[in-house]
């Protein structure tokens, strides 16, 4: 068991993935797993799948860190949906149960 792990997922568009990274940095994490060019469909950011009907692609961001940081990066995210919201960028956090 991890007690006080966070798995923070983010899915945002590719366009917004040096400020992601940037603030990767701000907060002080250092390791992801990242998963590029996805497809995705968001209310207000549209529909990403990367052809000349639906362009563009989405980034998705795993990051397991502790409730410390998973709070003040999804504080971040939060502040970058405000100067971003049409380009689409959202978080989710759950409970790390175990890592091995």
């Amino acid at each position: 068991m991890s007690d006080g792990m966070k798995m923070v997922m983010i899915a945002y568009n590719e366009a917004m993935d040096g400020e992601l990274m940037d603030t990767l940095r701000s907060c002080s994490l250092k390791n992801y797993t990242k998963l590029p060019k996805a497809f995705g469909k968001g209310t207000t950011s549209g529909t990403h799948f990367g052809d000349d009907v639906w362009p563009g692609l989405n980034n998705v961001l795993y990051v397991a860190c502790g409730e410390n940081e998973a709070r003040q990066l999804l504080g971040s995210v939060r502040e970058l949906r405000k100067r971003f919201g049409q380009e689409g960028i959202k978080a989710f956090s759950w409970n790390l149960e175990e890592i091995t």
